[in-house]
């Protein structure tokens, strides 16, 4: 039987000091981006209910540690495929908020020229693939992308996110299977937020402890905070070594916990208040915030005039979003599915 090489959980606010030599430009640089996603986030929930953002909208609000941490390990060639709760990983990529918040708006400025929404994030100059809406599927596009890097002998790495709930369908076990197959330099990202939709983990998956489900396929595996920054930075810098040089793929399970519901349309029927309240205790915004001050990183001015910055930005990102154009008509001839069923069934003239 393949050996279980999965590692224990690392204890929840355990989190050790930075380690020696960590630049404190790179802290402050988490902490801003954590920042970033939180107030986008909350600005998106405004915008939202103010019929600014229509379809459906997913909020990253309470795991902004795991997407930050995660992503600061990979190098600008590498690839990231996510979900559909993909604002806080398009924000610690690097993607334009203002081009982001376009997109939610539906205006041609947006990543998607306005047609995507917020479950289609994309951004090819940073090799990021994309949020993906149907459940899982998009895990086996992360392993034909790095199966495609490995035959061209190209250096880059695949990291994919996705929730507890995918790990319950057939392709993230054929997934996994081929990665390891294969040795592919894949980092499966698995953000246990307890939930599935509404229906909690221990209902929706006979094995509660997601990293286990690894041991099928003799891959390494570990079980980490997804709610430290740093934690998550590390045993994410393990993950894409091991995957870079060549020893396959690492399935990574960050616990987390979304403070928001699935949607901003869902009214948490299946979660108590007392409970999300008890998990605000450990915001991990506000934990990594009082570290940096406990650790002489910045001051509490420093901070308050970073998160000002911030807002500014994301109330700047609102104003390019209202001030863009919605896209025309010309889109359906010259993009997609349409212009190619044009090109290859042309309309009768005078149709």
């Amino acid at each position: 039987m393949p050996q279980d090489t999965a590692q224990p959980v690392a204890a929840v606010g355990d989190a050790p000091r930075p380690p020696d030599g960590t630049n404190p430009a790179l802290l402050m640089e988490l902490y801003r981006q954590m920042v970033l996603i939180r107030r986008f986030e909350e600005k998106c929930q405004e915008m939202y209910t103010k019929a600014k953002i229509g379809g459906f909208l997913h909020l990253y609000i309470g795991e902004e540690a795991t997407g930050v941490g995660a992503v600061s390990a990979l190098r600008e060639g590498d690839h990231i495929f996510t979900h559909y709760r993909d604002h806080g990983h398009a924000i610690a990529r690097g993607l334009d908020v203002n081009a982001l918040m376009a997109e939610l708006f539906g205006k041609v400025t947006g990543t998607g020229k306005g047609l995507g929404g917020s479950m289609h994030f994309a951004d090819a100059s940073k090799q990021f693939w994309g949020g993906y809406a149907l459940v899982g599927c998009h895990l086996l596009l992360a392993v034909g992308t790095a199966l495609g890097d490995t035959m061209q002998r190209k250096p880059g790495v695949t990291m994919v996110f996705f929730g507890d709930g995918a790990t319950n369908g057939g392709e993230f076990y054929e997934a996994l299977n081929f990665a390891q197959l294969w040795r592919l330099p894949v980092v499966f990202v698995c953000e246990n937020n307890l939930y599935a939709m509404g229906t909690p983990l221990e209902v929706h998956s006979s094995i509660t402890e997601i990293y286990r489900k690894a041991a099928a396929f003799d891959m390494r595996a570990e079980r980490v905070d997804g709610n430290d920054v740093l934690v998550m930075r590390e045993a994410a810098l393990r993950a894409v070594e091991h995957a870079r040089s060549g020893q396959g793929p690492v399935l990574l399970e960050a616990m987390t916990y979304r403070f928001r519901g699935h949607s901003a349309q869902d009214v948490q029927k299946y979660r108590s208040k007392d409970d999300v309240e008890r998990r605000r205790s450990n915001d991990p915004i506000e934990v990594f915030r009082r570290q940096l001050l406990a650790w002489g990183v910045a001051s509490t001015t420093d901070l308050r005039t970073l998160e000002h910055t911030i807002d500014e930005q994301v109330e700047a990102a609102v104003q390019f979003a209202e001030a863009s154009d919605e896209p025309g008509v010309e889109w359906i001839r010259q993009s997609g599915v349409y212009a190619a069923a044009i090109a290859v069934d042309p309309p009768i003239h005078g149709e």
